[in-house]
């Protein structure tokens, strides 16, 4: 399912020694890998950018005992970045995310069921250290 990014089609961010530069080509962007390669400090990034950009929301392990999919259908118009989507996504709020064209999606996980995901919009988180400063970008995962 290709739809077009409806927030922003692009964000990048610097902290301290680690860049985000993350360009989006679709409305839902699943962002998977193995452990250890990046995923929860570009989502820690993401989230210290919500004080100065409204149009980021962020989710995590931290809100589980929330009722997420009350939460996401009372916002309209923003990125909302989801981390550890594998234990905050029930199958009926990932169902609400595929159908929600009042929002962005950047799910962070392995776990892509119930996302309608196609290879247009899986991608893994790539980086590289050039100068001390280590870039974090995203690609196709195929």
């Amino acid at each position: 399912m290709k739809c077009e990014p409806k927030v922003m089609k692009h964000f990048s961010t610097v902290h301290t020694s680690f860049a985000i530069d993350f360009t989006f080509t679709n409305n839902i962007t699943i962002l998977t890998g193995l452990s250890a390669v990046g995923k929860t400090a570009a989502y820690s990034f993401i989230r210290e950018c919500m004080a100065v950009n409204p149009k980021i929301v962020c989710l995590n392990y931290l809100d589980y005992q929330k009722n997420v999919k009350e939460i996401l259908m009372q916002i309209k118009d923003k990125l909302i970045v989801i981390d550890n989507a594998d234990i905050l996504l029930d199958d009926e709020t990932r169902k609400y995310i595929s159908l929600d064209g009042n929002n962005q999606y950047l799910i962070i996980g392995r776990n892509p069921k119930n996302l309608f995901t196609t290879k247009d919009n899986l991608f893994e988180l790539v980086s590289k250290t050039t100068d001390e400063v280590t870039e974090f970008r995203i690609q196709p995962y195929f």
